[in-house]
This record gives C-alpha cells, sequence and structure tokens, in this order.
C-alpha cells in the first residue's frame, strides 16, 4: 500500500476554509483577558473602579480588529487598483 498525503488543503481548493475559526475566538478571548486584567491591575494599584470594564471593551475591540484584519476577506478576492494619480500602461 502506498502511504496517503494527508498535508494541508489547497488554499485554491473548494474543500472550505483553510483558516482555523478558532482562532477568531482565541483572540478576542485573549484580548478581553489580557486587557481586562491589565485594568484590573490598574483598579487595584490606583484604588479606582472604572478600569476593570475599560480594558474589557478595548480588549474586545482590539481582538475584532485583528479578526477583521486577519480574516476581512478570503485571499485573492481582493484586486490590487493602481495607485491615485498612477495608470498602468
Amino acid at each position: 500500500m502506498a502511504p496517503h498525503d494527508h498535508g494541508p488543503p489547497s488554499p485554491t481548493g473548494s474543500d472550505g476554509p483553510t483558516e482555523d475559526p478558532w482562532q477568531a475566538v482565541a483572540w478576542i478571548v485573549a484580548g478581553v483577558l489580557l486587557y481586562g486584567g491589565l485594568g484590573w491591575l490598574g483598579d487595584w494599584w490606583l484604588g479606582t473602579s472604572f478600569l476593570v470594564p475599560v480594558g474589557i471593551v478595548a480588549g474586545a475591540g482590539l481582538g475584532i480588529y485583528l479578526v477583521i484584519k486577519r480574516f476581512g476577506s478570503p485571499p485573492g478576492s481582493a484586486e490590487q487598483a493602481p495607485a491615485p494619480g498612477r495608470e498602468d500602461k
């Protein structure tokens, strides 16, 4: 019997997404935990009580930004437009 090739699927294939969707969830959760934790430390150090919610919202916002930046459009779907004032001849 010949060994089977179980490598990663081709990015141009139609077998579905090539990225792990759990990575998007992980980025959002990590942002909430990291910046919420920094807010908690800031509240503890400064004796305030508003930095935890600010950190949680900021972490969620930055996590969502990273997800949109990374997964916003499929590879090869956006055509490159020439820069303003430049014409390709």
